[in-house]
């Protein structure tokens, strides 16, 4: 109320010569800004444009090359399994291949030995039954001497006799063996 008093005017419109200052000052600071401001401004937007850009593009690119480098890897740890695998039955063909040697060798000593045993065996055998024979026949003869009540000293008589006894011993087993298949 007071400015209405003094000058008399309006309240509400300011007066001519601040309208025109203003403007005159609203113009000014419009041309500084647009013709200083604005294009600096509008340069670093276009330079954060390209940077961000640029930056995508890179991204892009990288991962581009991490993917085709991915690729690679795969590819060499699949040639990798391949070839482990490859090795691996490989592997378990030569320790089939030497267990099998090794199998054979062992039926191959194994025989070997059971027929060795069986000829040591079989040698024993005739030593206990020349020895059995031997036996057989001086006890014989002795019995045969106590039964007759007479010695038989006579070497050929005692010999054929107790030859004749073996034999027919001996023909009592093999009959006994027959029969027995």
């Amino acid at each position: 109320m007071l400015a209405a008093d003094e000058g008399g005017g309006n309240v509400i419109l300011p007066h001519v010569p601040e309208i025109i200052v203003g403007t005159i000052a609203f113009a000014l600071l419009c041309f500084v800004l647009l013709k200083f401001v604005f294009p600096r401004m509008e340069a670093t937007f276009q330079a954060r444009v390209h940077a961000i850009e640029g930056g995508i593009k890179r991204a892009e690119a990288a991962q581009a090359e991490a993917n085709q480098l991915l690729e690679q890897y795969k590819e060499q740890l699949a040639e990798a399994r391949t070839e482990a695998a490859r090795i691996r039955d490989e592997a378990r063909a030569d320790a089939t291949g030497i267990r099998e040697d090794i199998l054979a060798k062992a039926r191959e000593e194994s025989d070997r030995i059971i027929a060795a045993g069986r000829d040591a065996l079989q040698t024993e055998r005739q030593q206990i039954v020349r020895q059995l024979r031997a036996e057989i026949g001086s006890l014989a003869v002795d019995l045969a001497g106590r039964i007759v009540g007479e010695s038989l000293e006579d070497e050929a008589r005692r010999r054929g006799t107790v030859e004749r006894f073996l034999e027919e011993i001996g023909d009592a087993d093999a009959a006994g063996a027959a029969g027995r298949r």
